[in-house]
Order: structure tokens, then C-alpha cells, then sequence
């Protein structure tokens, strides 16, 4: 929301003031509301106290997904683009999308068509969501592009949901292993470590090796913490480097365990984006285009790309992904078969549908796998360190029974 300066008169006096509103007209209408004929009216800039802090995107997705169904509701009602920017621009519940509305509703009324306004925000809409309303706007169909990226978006973010959960659960549980390790070491065992060399006597090699781990805890802690922040600092360059996040991705793909649900996820990612723009006749080259943009991992990308370059050429679009480790015989097969039968868009929905319940099915395995997995590794990084600490005793009270 904006703050605006104004000057006006009611029925007894000039008034002045500020008062807050989206734009200038629901300023004005404002105004008019309580009696007051506006004279003067200006925008005051905002402070750097007063401006809204946004990280990452500034709506959430299932907020923006719900905005499309609705929207999408709303034209199937036969009701006007702009009046549905209205409506929805005072029910949306995200702030960043609400004032976003306000400013689009703003430019609607000035004649601009919906694509050119929402152009205007790309924090919020993407280069696929406007191509598809642009392509709606061309067909006379907004309402089904809509809808359709209402299905595309609701699809990827369960897809992409269903690959979170399944990674952060040995994520959270290395970390607490990590962090008992570290504090078994650092200071369970030394209180331990000062009791046994009371006694004298060489130790068993585990406990020499456990000692000796927590002394280096200890004295060279930092390196550690050094460490840590020198590994997430050389991802962190290397995902800004073409070269470096080309290994990364490489390196996720090929992964064990992980690589093949993470590829899945986004072959089903391409196949849903291309079979969305095809639906909404967008040109092909063009589609190639923002799919190398989205699928969201480099070694994809390169082959989506080198698809595009040789289809401008005259070439086969499945030739580079035939001879690509990324691509599985069933993508180029099933694109080849949608090419010759005139029904690229369907073959490809079919293809996301399979890969997004491989994804499914994947994530469910994995939960399976890696729950009990991780609770033996955690046990016996526990155990090891409690070993270490009871061989010794034991070695001491049998000395002292044989005494």
C-alpha cells in the first residue's frame, strides 16, 4: 500500500492530510467517501523503514496457484478481465500479490491488454505464465490458459514437495548426529579421558582413536566451523558459475540413492512445461527456449538447448537427447511418436504424468529406505563412542577381580 499527501475541502473547511491506499484513484474514491473534494494529491516515497522487506519469491506458491483458479472461475463466469482483477485484488491473501493486482487493475483501465501488465511484475509472473495468457489473449481463451497453468503450477509443486520431504528427513537426521557426535566428544568423553589416565595401562586402539577424535574437537573446533562455512561458500560460487553448477548437477544427478528421483523430478518438470506451452499453441523454438530456463538443472538445459539449436537447423529434436545419459529411451521415443502423430502436447502430458508418479513412488521408497537406515547410523555412531568409553572399564574391573 501507498501513502498519499493531499489537500481537499468538505462542506466546513480545507482539510490536509495523509492517507493510505493502493493507488491515487482508491485514494481519491477514498477521500470522496468521507466528504472531501480533493484539491491536490501526491505520493509521499517511501522510507527505507516503511518499505516492505521481501527474500526469494514474494508469493507463496499455493497462494498463487489459488489466485489462478480463482481467476480462471471468474472469466469461465463471464465476468470481465477487469472486474476479476478487482474482485480478486481485494480477496488475494498474499500482500505482494494484492498490491501487485491493484497496479495491473491500474494499467487494465488504461487500455492494456493482461500479458503486457503482468510483463510489468516478473518478480511474481514468469516468462511461462505470460506467454501462456499471451497465447490465451491471441485464442480467445484466457480462461483455459489459466486454468492450465493453475494445473501446471499445482502439479510441479507437489512434485517438488514430495522431493523436500523426502530429503529432509535425512538432512535433519545427519545434522542431529552430527551435532550428538560433537557434544559426546567434546564433553562426555574428555570427563573420561582424565579418569583413564589415572589408571595407567595402554587403552584399547577404539578408545586411543575416539580420544584422540575428541581432542582435535577440541583444540581445532574453528576448523571445523571453517570448514563448514568454506564448503557452503564453494557451492554457493559454484551455483553462480556455469562451469560449477554444471558439475553440482552432475554430481545430484548421478548421486546414489537421490540422483534417480531428483532426475525424475525434473524430466517430469520439462515434459510439463513443454506440454503446456504446446497446448497453448506456443511456437516450438520458443517453448524449447523457456524450458532450458526452467527445468532447473544445467545438465538438462544443455541437452534441452542443443535440442533447440539442432531443430533450427532442420535436425531431430530427440537426436541430442538419444545419445544423453540424463534422458531415459522412453523421452525421445514417446516425443518421436507425438511428432509423427500430430499429438506432441498429449504425449507429453502422458510422460509427466508417468515420471510425476515415479516421483511418488520414489519418495515413498526412499522414506522407507533411509528412516530405519538412518536410525542404525546414528546408533552406531553413538554406540562406537560408548564402546570406546566401556572397553576400558571392563578391562579394569577384570584386573581388579584377577587381583
Amino acid at each position: 500500500m501507498a501513502r498519499f499527501k493531499y489537500e481537499g475541502r468538505d462542506r466546513k473547511r480545507i482539510r490536509a492530510g495523509v492517507v493510505t491506499a493502493g493507488n491515487r484513484r482508491e485514494a481519491i474514491e477514498q477521500l470522496r467517501d468521507q466528504g472531501v473534494r480533493v484539491i491536490e494529491i501526491r505520493e509521499i516515497a517511501a522510507t527505507a523503514l516503511q518499505k516492505d522487506i521481501v527474500i526469494g519469491n514474494p508469493v507463496k506458491r499455493d497462494q498463487f496457484i489459488m489466485f489462478l483458479r480463482q481467476f480462471s472461475t471468474l472469466m469461465r463466469a463471464g465476468v470481465t478481465i477487469v472486474d476479476s482483477v478487482k474482485i480478486l485484488s481485494q480477496q488475494v491473501e498474499s500482500k505482494a500479490l494484492r498490491k501487485t493486482l491493484v497496479n495491473i487493475d491500474e494499467d487494465l483501465r488504461k487500455g492494456n491488454s493482461l500479458s503486457d501488465s503482468l510483463r510489468k511484475h516478473p518478480k511474481i509472473f514468469e516468462p511461462l505464465t505470460i506467454n501462456l495468457i499471451k497465447a490465451g489473449e491471441l485464442s480467445g481463451n484466457i480462461d483455459e490458459s489459466l486454468d492450465r497453468l493453475a494445473t501446471y503450477y499445482d502439479k510441479a509443486y507437489q512434485t517438488r514437495q514430495k522431493v523436500k520431504s523426502a530429503m529432509s528427513y535425512p538432512l535433519v537426521v545427519g545434522v542431529l548426529a552430527i551435532g550428538v557426535v560433537i557434544f559426546l566428544l567434546s564433553s562426555i568423553v574428555p570427563m573420561f579421558a582424565e579418569m583413564f589416565e589415572g589408571f595407567g595401562g595402554e587403552l584399547p586402539m577404539l578408545t586411543q582413536i575416539v580420544m584422540l577424535a575428541s581432542d582435535l574437537v577440541q583444540q581445532y573446533w574453528y576448523l571445523l566451523v571453517l570448514a563448514g562455512f568454506g564448503i557452503a561458500a564453494t557451492i554457493w560460487m559454484m551455483k553462480r558459475n556455469e562451469q560449477g553448477k554444471m558439475i553440482l548437477d552432475t554430481l545430484l544427478l548421478r548421486m546414489p540413492i537421490f540422483g534417480r528421483m531428483l532426475k525424475k523430478s525434473a524430466l517430469a518438470r520439462m515434459t510439463r512445461t513443454l506440454s503446456s506451452l504446446f497446448s497453448s499453441s506456443v511456437p516450438i523454438l520458443q517453448a524449447l527456449t523457456m524450458v532450458e530456463k526452467v527445468v532447473g538443472n544445467a545438465v538438462m538445459s544443455k541437452v534441452i538447448l542443443a535440442a533447440r539449436d539442432n531443430l533450427e537447423r532442420g535436425g531431430s529434436l530427440t537426436e541430442p537427447m538419444k545419445n544423453h545419459w540424463a534422458f531415459p529411451p522412453l523421452i525421445p521415443h514417446m516425443i518421436l511418436i507425438g511428432e509423427q502423430t500430430g499429438s506432441l502436447d498429449h504425449m507429453l502430458d502422458k510422460v509427466a504424468d508417468f515420471y510425476e508418479k515415479e516421483v511418488e513412488a520414489e519418495t515413498d521408497r526412499l522414506k522407507a529406505l533411509i528412516e530405519p537406515l538412518m536410525i542404525v547410523v546414528l546408533a552406531a555412531l553413538v554406540g562406537t563412542i560408548v564402546m570406546s568409553i566401556m572397553l576400558p572399564m571392563f578391562e579394569m574391573f577384570q584386573n581388579i577381580d584377577n587381583m
